[in-house]
């Protein structure tokens, strides 16, 4: 690989999202397997949320890898620029799959949308407010609502505007390391002050906002960060032969495992919950991720080789689709329909006098189909829908009059 790449696109770690994305999609149904899986198992399947942390540390990495080195101030034009991509990049599927699950909640009345009883009485117009303001993340009484994993985007978006002043405080002053610790610090504060309050749970407990905020979290989009100016700095050659991708891939598991074996905290669902559990996720578990990610970009392996085919870079570009459609509303259809399916196997089969199996009488499988479906649904909406409108943002003069782009960098600058 040559030593500075004049590409900004890495297909490799664009197939890294799938991974990501179904890494959470099994932590979210490995109850599934309760009868077939032993309890530590099962345990450490439930803590594959870890899919959020990858892409957290990928999002630090990508912005800084795109615009650190172009930086050069908070200029106007630079930032209605940086906000115009990454309006195109987010907010169009986000806020169309946010309005569809309201859709869905105003026909079938499902408060799983509401996010749960606890929020039965607020207003849902007041909800979808505040989710398509990604205001809802910061309260712990709204951050489920909606699209419930959607509580990430709010954090990504914090890091988004966060990340030109990131810049701006490491190139001019200096202060870099020092971000992460004035970060977390407040928001301690803010615990402290609002706590006591309850006002909706807007920074309501040390356990939500180390978990579900931009505030507890920095530090995986740091460690990001600082992966980049390192791959800026000194490029992509190296003369060790660590296996940077494997060994950060076993540490990765490693943290999982850690997490797997703490208690779960009452109220809560998995040991990443718990205070070893968070310093885990929050603090050695991005570490890992970085090696990992250091290893596919300096490293020719099977596994990077795999992670960029041309199918699973596909599925990693539809990745934020799946992500956003894997839990929730669409998930619910396809499994009511899954259960009609099944209904309508059985009277066929007591028609014809038989006593056969039906295809949709296991839940693990119907879990195998809803994958299928959900990945179909991603790539369809990804090519018809999110593609096109990425494009067509960034071509519009939206926020600021757009300029000519160079055609051969533009597939890779939609990817980012």
């Amino acid at each position: 690989m040559s030593k500075r790449s004049d590409s900004k696109y890495i297909p490799a770690l664009t197939g890294v999202r799938a991974m990501a994305a179904y890494l959470v999609f099994i932590s979210h149904y490995c109850y599934i397997f309760d009868a077939t899986f032993p309890p530590l198992l099962q345990r450490f399947f439930g803590e594959f949320h870890i899919g959020v942390s990858i892409f957290f540390v990928l999002s630090g990495f990508l912005i800084t890898f795109r615009y650190y080195d172009k930086f050069s101030g908070l200029s106007k034009d630079w930032f209605l620029q940086y906000l115009k991509n990454r309006v195109a990049r987010i907010y169009p599927m986000y806020f169309l799959l946010t309005i569809a699950a309201f859709v869905y909640y105003y026909f079938s009345k499902d408060v799983s949308i509401l996010g749960g009883e606890k929020n039965a009485n607020v207003s849902p117009i007041t909800l979808l407010i505040l989710n398509v303001t990604f205001i809802r993340g910061f309260f712990y009484q709204f951050w489920d609502s909606g699209i419930a994993q959607g509580w990430s985007l709010t954090v990504e978006e914090c890091f988004y505007f966060s990340a030109p002043v990131i810049f701006l405080i490491a190139k001019r002053y200096g202060k870099f390391y020092i971000q992460p610790v004035v970060i977390t610090l407040f928001a301690v504060v803010m615990v402290m002050i609002f706590g006591p309050i309850n006002w909706h749970g807007f920074f309501g407990n040390f356990t939500f906002v180390m978990l579900f905020t931009f505030f507890g979290r920095c530090f995986e989009f740091f460690v990001g960060v600082q992966l980049a100016r390192i791959m800026l700095k000194k490029g992509f050659e190296r003369t060790t032969k660590i296996p940077f991708t494997y060994g950060g891939f076993i540490l990765i598991f490693a943290c999982v495992l850690v997490m797997a074996f703490q208690p779960i905290p009452k109220g809560w669902a998995a040991g990443l919950e718990s205070p070893v559990g968070i310093i885990t996720n929050n603090y050695f578990l991005c570490i890992a991720v970085s090696l990992f990610f250091y290893g596919i970009l300096t490293e020719t392996t099977t596994f990077k080789k795999f992670l960029q085919l041309p199918f699973i870079e596909l599925l990693g570009k539809s990745s934020y689709i799946f992500y956003l459609v894997h839990l929730g509303w669409m998930d619910t259809l396809i499994k009511n329909a899954c259960d009609s399916l099944n209904d309508w196997v059985f009277n066929l089969y007591d028609k014809w006098g038989v006593e056969w199996h039906s295809p949709f009488e296991y839940d693990w499988l119907n879990l195998v189909y809803a994958f299928i479906v959900l990945n179909i649904i991603s790539v369809t909406l990804f090519k018809l829908i999110e593609e096109p409108l990425n494009h067509y943002i960034r071509k519009s003069d939206f926020l600021i009059k757009n300029k000519p782009r160079n055609p051969e960098n533009e597939a890779a600058k939609i990817s980012a």
